[in-house]
């Protein structure tokens, strides 16, 4: 029986620092896309943006506070929409809400999952149950609304 030696931990961090140069090489060379980090209104929508294109929805302390829904009310593809701008309803067992638009740009698709099943709405919020996907035409209007560390401090501050 062959005796192998261990290369020893120098070995490892080369072999994980190529590895890392390997993948950086690709992502670079192959411009995979890159996903901003979910942002808030203090109106309670998220938008994360991929590619140009934002895909909106409501916080999970929206849905909870609305309880069961059961309808949403959504803009036709093509609407033009200015930032702040209401765009729709959910209709819950409890309360409706309007929707407002967190970013200027025009609606490219609907969740059409939604008309035959709007509990995904509160099933999985920030998955399958997003409300539209819209142009993010000035993109300067991210820098305006909170991330998820300071959307909870906002929820805390209107809890108390």
């Amino acid at each position: 029986m062959a005796h192998l030696d261990y290369p020893g931990p120098d070995f490892a961090i080369n072999n994980q620092i190529s590895t890392l140069s390997l993948k950086m090489d690709f992502f670079l060379k192959h411009e995979v896309c890159f996903i901003l980090a979910r942002k808030f209104t203090d109106k309670h929508e998220w938008i994360s943006v991929e590619n140009g294109i934002g895909t909106v929805g409501i916080s999970n302390f929206a849905q909870e506070a609305l309880g069961d829904v059961v309808y949403c009310s959504l803009p036709e593809i093509g609407t033009k929409l200015n930032k702040q701008d209401e765009f729709g309803a959910l209709e819950s067992v409890k309360a409706a809400s309007e929707l407002y638009s967190p970013l200027t740009g025009e609606v490219t698709e609907i969740n059409t999952a939604l008309a035959d099943n709007p509990g995904l709405v509160n099933k999985s919020c920030y998955e399958d149950g997003w409300l539209i996907k819209m142009t993010v035409d000035n993109p300067s209007e991210l820098n305006e609304l909170m991330n998820e560390d300071a959307y909870e401090k906002y929820i805390k501050s209107i809890e108390d």
